[in-house]
């Protein structure tokens, strides 16, 4: 049965909430890693898309998101500091592009960059435009107007990240000082102003595997480019700082649920790559196609040079000519 859904999916048919998805759930794991890794084959390729990101102004967060330590409204002893000058954001990049990563992205903790802080970033990414020509530019600023967001594509960015987290109905016990509708208009103004859009969530904060499976209904529904998966690492002094860590079963049954929903997608590994053997391997033969490299915000990431020596070890293609 999965051989012929994933045939299907190859085909051209695309999984909708009208169909019956409880062979994701319940299946059995190691031939559904097997045709997600065959999707991935067929309709992306054997690229695997290396990014990273810097964090360019950390902590006191207005925002009450339950899994996160740059939140004003819990105690964990996270850096803090104001929007990083021109030249930080700008060496960042540069280093980026000369360590071979193709996607690279500032991200600010905070409801919304404003004022004079994004007015600086403009003038950042306009000179990582001129400056760093072998890399495309992303952008995670939070909930931004259209206005905003047309400033950014005229920077040069071509990707606006916004992860909705969960599923909807499980969103409330995630976060309350802003709601899904947010997040998913966010995804329309970054669309609307002719931006691809980067947007997942976060797995192991105490949802089902229905909302797992809204996740990736939602983020098809909406047309993510791109949709990093992250399995929660659980912070001392956040709610969620005592939750038992996902297996690795969980998080690959995930990689593959995803691949299966949302095919032509890059389903990209974020946090929590540890919590599998060699940082995540298999997830690449699972449907993965896509990771954040190097540090990852508040939790460790893989080493850069460690990821591409991984993936080339292992047939991957990480030059990115045509795409």
């Amino acid at each position: 049965m999965y051989k012929t859904i994933a045939d299907e999916i190859i085909r051209g048919r695309r999984l909708t909430r009208e169909d019956d998805l409880a062979f994701l759930v319940s299946g059995d794991l190691a031939e559904l890693k097997k045709e997600g890794n065959r999707i991935r084959e067929a309709l992306c390729g054997n690229y695997v898309e290396l990014c990273t990101i810097i964090n360019g102004r950390a902590g006191r967060c207005s925002e009450d998101c339950r899994f996160c330590a740059q939140s004003a409204h819990h105690h964990t002893g996270a850096e803090e500091y104001t929007i990083l000058d021109e030249d930080a954001l700008v060496e960042a990049c540069r280093r980026s592009e000369e360590g071979g990563v193709r996607r690279f992205s500032v991200v600010t903790a905070g409801r919304a960059l404003s004022g004079q802080e994004f007015d600086q970033t403009i003038r950042a990414y306009q000179r990582m435009q001129e400056e760093c020509r072998g890399i495309r530019l992303c952008a995670s600023f939070g909930l931004l107007t259209e206005e905003q967001f047309v400033r950014l594509r005229e920077c040069g960015v071509t990707m606006y990240h916004a992860n909705i987290e969960t599923s909807r109905r499980n969103f409330p016990n995630i976060c309350t000082t802003h709601t899904f509708d947010d997040k998913l208009a966010c995804i329309r103004g970054a669309k609307k102003a002719g931006l691809h859009v980067c947007s997942g969530g976060i797995i192991g904060m105490g949802e089902t595997w229905e909302d797992r499976l809204d996740m990736a209904l939602t983020l098809a529904e909406h047309g993510a480019d791109s949709i990093p998966l992250n399995s929660l690492i659980p912070i001392r002094g956040t709610p969620f700082g005592e939750l038992p860590v996902l297996t690795e079963d969980e998080i690959l049954r995930t990689v593959v649920m995803f691949r299966f929903i949302n095919p032509t997608a890059y389903v990209r590994l974020a946090a929590g790559r540890t919590l599998m053997r060699e940082n995540g391997k298999e997830a690449f033969f699972a449907g993965a196609n896509a990771t954040i490299t190097g540090d990852m915000l508040t939790t460790s990431g893989n080493n850069r040079q460690q990821d591409q020596e991984m993936l080339r070890a292992n047939g991957f293609e990480l030059d990115p000519e045509n795409r």
